[in-house]
């Protein structure tokens, strides 16, 4: 085992971050329930939009690198690192999240969820690289938001690309758009990592 990967992981929060995923499972399985998600899946779609938006805040925190300057200086490329985190963390939550809307595919289920935990956690990875870990929750927050207000009613297969947060099963617009999204953004802060924070930073 390489002797850096503990360091690497504690310098991310590996153990607050891992906690915060299951907490934010275990509240998406609680609200399923409230909503009485099991007599309509219908009543899913808050959850299904939410808490990928949840976890994708809490892995885009995650991404910040404490040593900058080692990571510019270092005689190994961090990129695949930087890609292995990323990749982990989605897997993780992409696997867990899903407890909370189990059968019903067609509608609000795991598919949909998933398909929301690679796009939102793809825009974080994106806002990451252009505005910092710290604010990188905000590009995917006003997304899934405008999403929201604005496909009320929206219908055809644009409508489908561009609010792909709110549909439901396997919609082949809603998961290239997902999908494009994750591959832009982790293609991105793989090869350039977080914005640095601080003072210094322009």
């Amino acid at each position: 085992m390489n002797p850096g990967l503990p360091l690497y992981a504690r310098s991310r929060a590996l153990p607050q971050t891992l906690a915060a995923l299951a907490a934010t499972t275990g509240f998406a399985i609680w609200a399923a329930d409230a909503l009485d998600a099991f007599l309509d899946p219908l009543h899913r779609a808050p959850v299904v939009t939410l808490a990928p938006l949840g976890a994708a805040a809490v892995i885009g925190a995650s991404l910040r690198s404490h040593s900058e300057e080692l990571d510019r200086t270092a005689v190994r490329p961090w990129w695949p690192r930087r890609l292995a985190w990323l990749a982990s963390l989605t897997a993780v939550a992409a696997l867990v999240l899903p407890l909370a809307v189990l059968g019903h595919a067609q509608t609000f289920g795991p598919p949909a969820m998933i398909r929301n935990v690679l796009g939102c956690t793809g825009l974080t990875a994106l806002s990451a690289v252009f505005l910092s870990a710290r604010l990188s929750w905000l590009p995917a927050c006003a997304v899934v938001s405008a999403a929201a207000i604005v496909s009320s009613g929206a219908r055809g297969p644009v409508a489908t690309l561009w609010a792909w947060p709110l549909q439901p099963g396997a919609q082949p617009a809603a998961w290239t758009a997902a999908l494009t999204v994750f591959a832009a953004g982790a293609a991105l802060y793989a090869a350039h990592g977080a914005r640095p924070e601080g003072p210094g930073t322009s």
